[in-house]
């Protein structure tokens, strides 16, 4: 048999030699499949492991890091290269994050059907798609998905729909000549189509390699992370440049440090300042609280297709539900039906509607209660439409014509009008929540040409209105109730009855009178927007105005979600900010979505939002963190280039500071529960603390270094001191951010500050990080340092804090969000606010003279010394940040200082009873503690303090 076929699995043109009424042969259909025109189709991953290795190891700053890494094992500093592992290990969470992506989308796929209905040897017969040919004949009735691209050769009333695949929003009629392509699913008649594309040229293969292709959903955080990154990429190399100079200049210059080999010193002081100077945790960070929020959305059977979806439902502020399959269930059970005429043989008509060959999911709900009437026979039928929704038949046993469809489509204004018995019934049965189909007859039977023609027949008559329930989830109202509650904005979008969707709103909460007709929409966008401001629930909706709206609401700066289930829900899937599709929904919806609800529970989203804001906030807090050290780094590196001042670190040394005042603890604070609600401006937050701390930083150790070298201090004692001088701030801004402080926050740093003790004080750790004594002088220099450091953090965060409340209550208006609640504060409690920051500033300057003695003691007493001057200054850090939670009200604040202040007063009180004499600075501590009790008990305080259960 000869064929028009080319090779490769195309033919834009039917096969001439193959019988539509017989299709292929067996052998034939072997022969091409060997040919390789079958349908056999592997789909291309999404993204090749070769490019996810280059995109997350082959980065610019990847390649500095490990060049410097490289460097410092070539010139045999091995033990300063410790950075290198944070860049090993953002590479791997990055790659992972990424594998783990490919590996759901790969096995996405448009085409969802699992067999095909071929013709083969004038016999139908069902096969699996891979194992059509080109050329094959394929048989479709309503409900098929084309699985390969064909053009249609017989059609009676064919109609398919194509919405995903080009966007068109009503089903297309198809005529012989017209193509089909692959993924659309036929919605009514019955035909025949040609195969004229197999493979990886069909058009759904192509356009899932399109969905496949990698994008990167829409993220504050990832955004505001690489526009840093950018900022510090310009900065590198004129700021390394300036660095090297200034420690050749420092050791003798080029010519001198080159031939003695200090040079290896110098350049171990530049890399060390280049290093510090990128954030490489706070991509880490992020990456983990990602991966971890998707493993616990995971758990609760939500699938996140990209990290950054976690964050991106907790910056939704309108979020669009489909009503069909995401508030209700999805299937529809027939109701009942109000006889409008006698008209005989209704019944009979929708038993034959019910058990049709092509009969739709409505129409199917009518084989239970009529299904045993007695059988008739069509003679000329007109199929239903999207577009038209109606449908007709005309009967061989009795003239006449029924009309089966959407009652203000088949009936008009009639439909609608409550003083019409059409109306009326319509009307009640809508606006219970209730879908509504009209049964009509006219006495004129249908001819080739009105079939033809899809004309409505004349004289119509009013049978029967019937009714459609649809099963509410039980989920549903509450979970509206919360997005309510969170000022997120709600729009129910479906394409039925507009009081069929008001009804079933109101039934989950949404408090609306009647819902929008869609057809009435304006073409205009912004006219569409305002529309869409001014209204909740729409009815009527196609796939394309759905996707409209969703551009119409971005358009007025909204971030929007929507959910849906149907194919026709996949362009404003794809369209919207957030896209959330239900497991039960198509392959094609899945394949767009962000997220999908793998057991269909609305219910879930809450936990997506609650994860959201957990990464949002806890991310924000870290970034002050990691922020504030490139602030600083860059300035020391630009300060002294500048000035040619020898650097005061060792990268070995830094990596104290990076793991124990930054990098662990931002691991547990990244995790740790937060509901805070997400408000815009994620990086000019951040910033604005991490800027100014970061110059009190870099100020603070710019004129410790230049003093002590000024006194003849030697570099080893300069670098300990100021790894002290970091060491403490760093740990004192770790607390600053942790605030308010409760058990597990204040176990994180207390933990990192007894963990710096012990490398401080353990013979072998400070062997290997080059710490030495740092002698009285320098000792004195490091406590001034130290409390000015601290109060100038303390002041920033307090203008910061002040600056951050402005921006959130403007956010919180323009949102339409409630304000938290207010109380003033009282007086005593300010001034007890203030008496216990100064006793907790004093207790930690004391902590650090005390602790900078045990250089001056016995051997045997450096352990002992150590551990009770870092108990002191973390008992006044701790003090502080009772203070601190003091101002904001906090109960469990209140308590700590509480417990504190009757501890001190038993204390000082038994020192008075030991030593039998009269002690004027016991008796005044005892006094203080005594105000601070009474001013936090006093009765004007009990409604300004929050149950210690409820404190933050």
């Amino acid at each position: 048999m000869q064929t028009a076929a080319t090779p490769g699995g195309v033919s834009d043109d039917p096969d001439p030699a193959v019988d539509p009424n017989v299709g292929l042969t067996d052998d034939e259909a072997a022969r091409r499949a060997a040919a390789g025109q079958g349908n056999a189709y592997r789909a291309e991953t999404s993204r090749s492991a070769w490019s996810i290795i280059r995109a997350n190891v082959f980065t610019p700053f990847n390649g500095i890091v490990f060049a410097c890494f490289g460097v410092l094992f070539v010139i045999g500093r091995w033990q300063d290269a410790l950075f290198g592992f944070a860049a090993v290990g953002n590479a791997l969470i990055g790659s992972l994050q990424e594998f783990r992506a490919k590996a759901a989308l790969d096995k996405l796929a448009l085409l969802n059907a699992s067999t095909a209905r071929v013709r083969r040897g004038g016999a139908e017969v069902e096969i699996a798609p891979g194992d059509i040919v080109l050329g094959d004949i394929l048989v479709l009735r309503a409900g098929d998905q084309l699985a390969a691209d064909a053009r249609v050769v017989r059609s009676r009333g064919l109609q398919i729909d194509e919405s995903m695949l080009t966007g068109e929003a009503d089903a297309v009629d198809k005529h012989p000549g017209d193509e089909a392509l692959s993924g659309s699913i036929v919605v009514g008649g019955d035909g025949d189509a040609q195969v004229i594309r197999v493979g990886a040229d069909a058009y759904a293969n192509a356009f899932a390699g399109e969905a496949k292709r990698f994008s990167l959903v829409g993220s504050e955080l990832r955004d505001s992370i690489n526009r840093v990154l950018g900022w510090v990429g310009w900065a590198i190399g004129p700021v390394g440049l300036l660095v090297l100079n200034a420690q050749m200049q420092v050791l003798g210059g080029w010519r001198y440090a080159w031939r003695s080999g200090v040079w290896v010193d110098a350049v171990t002081a530049t890399i060390a300042s280049i290093t510090a100077m990128i954030p490489l945790g706070l991509v880490l960070m992020t990456s983990i609280a990602f991966a971890v929020g998707a493993a616990r959305l995971a758990s609760r059977q939500v699938l996140v297709n990209e990290l950054p979806a976690v964050e991106g439902l907790a910056r939704v502020d309108v979020i669009c539900l489909d009503k069909t399959g995401t508030l209700t269930e999805g299937d529809i059970v027939y109701g009942d039906a109000f006889v409008l005429a006698q008209a005989p043989g209704w019944q009979r008509t929708l038993g034959w509607y019910g058990t049709a060959p092509d009969a739709n999911a409505t129409a199917r709900t009518f084989a239970a209660p009529f299904g045993d009437e007695p059988p008739r026979r069509a003679a000329l039928t007109i199929p239903f439409s999207s577009a038209r929704k109606w449908s007709a038949v005309s009967f061989d046993d009795a003239p006449g014509t029924w009309v089966l469809g959407a009652p203000e489509m088949v009936f008009g204004a009639r439909a609608g009008d409550e003083a019409d018995p059409l109306g009326a019934a319509v009307i009640e049965r809508a606006s219970s929540g209730r879908r509504t189909l009209v049964l009509g007859f006219s006495a004129h039977s249908l001819t080739e040409q009105s079939a033809d023609a899809e004309e409505l027949p004349a004289g119509l008559l009013a049978v029967a209105v019937l009714t459609f329930r649809e099963k509410v989830r039980g989920d549903a109202a509450q979970t509206l109730e919360y997005f309510r509650e969170q000022g997120v904005g709600i729009r129910i979008i479906s394409g039925d009855n507009p009081r069929t969707v008001a009804a079933i709103a109101r039934e989950v909460g949404v408090d609306v009178a009647d819902g929008f007709d869609a057809r009435t929409l304006p073409e205009d966008d912004e006219a569409l927007a305002d529309v869409l401001e001014e209204h909740t629930v729409f009815g009527r909706v196609t796939p394309d105005q759905k996707k409209r709206m969703v551009i119409a609401l971005q358009s007025r700066g909204h971030t929007v979600a929507m959910t849906g289930d149907g194919v026709n829900d996949a362009l404003a899937i794809k369209t919207a900010d957030m896209g959330i599709a239900m497991n039960s929904g198509s392959a094609a919806t899945k394949a767009v979505a962000r997220i999908v609800l793998l057991d269909g529970k609305f219910s879930h989203l809450p936990d997506v939002v609650a994860e959201g804001r957990q990464v949002i906030a806890n991310i924000e807090r870290v970034s002050m963190l990691f922020l504030t050290k490139t602030v600083y780094a860059t300035l020391l590196a630009v300060l002294f280039g500048l000035l040619v001042l020898e650097f005061p670190f060792l990268p070995r040394q830094l990596s104290i500071t990076d793991g124990l005042t930054i990098g662990i603890p931002a691991f547990f604070l990244a995790l740790m529960p937060n509901a805070q609600r997400y408000i815009p401006g994620f990086l000019r937050r951040s910033l604005s603390f991490a800027i100014p701390a970061g110059i009190v930083v870099a100020a603070t150790l710019t004129t410790y270094t230049l003093l002590t070298r000024s006194q003849g201090i030697v570099i080893d004692e300069v670098r300990t001191g100021a790894t002290i001088i970091l060491a403490v701030v760093g740990i004192w801004i770790l607390g600053v951010l942790a605030r308010p402080l409760n058990r597990y926050k204040g176990a994180v740093v207390g933990a990192m500050f007894v963990a710096l003790v012990v490398i401080f004080t353990v013979p072998l750790s400070r062997a290997f990080f080059l710490l030495v004594d740092p002698g009285p002088v320098t000792a004195v220099a490091v406590t001034v340092a130290c409390l000015v450091a601290v109060c100038l953090v303390e002041l920033v965060r307090l203008v910061q804090r002040r600056y951050v409340a402005r921006t959130l209550v403007d956010a919180s208006e323009h949102a339409s969000v409630p304000h938290p609640r207010t109380v003033a504060r009282p007086v005593p409690v300010t001034i007890a606010v203030v008496l216990v920051y100064l006793g907790g500033l004093a207790s930690a300057m004391f902590g650090v003279l005390f602790l900078l003695s045990r250089y001056d003691v016995a051997s045997d007493l450096v352990l002992t010394v150590s551990l009770v001057g870092a108990g002191i200054i973390l008992f006044g850090l701790l003090s502080v940040a009772a203070a601190a939670g003091l101002s904001r009200a906090s109960g469990l604040s209140r308590l700590f200082v509480t417990l504190v202040g009757a501890v001190l007063i038993v204390l000082q009180g038994w020192t008075l009873v030991l030593a039998r004499e009269w002690s004027w600075w016991a008796t005044a501590q005892i006094v203080l503690y005594l105000l601070v009790l009474a001013a936090l008990w006093a009765p004007r305080a009990r409604g300004f303090f929050r149950p210690v259960l409820h404190a933050g």
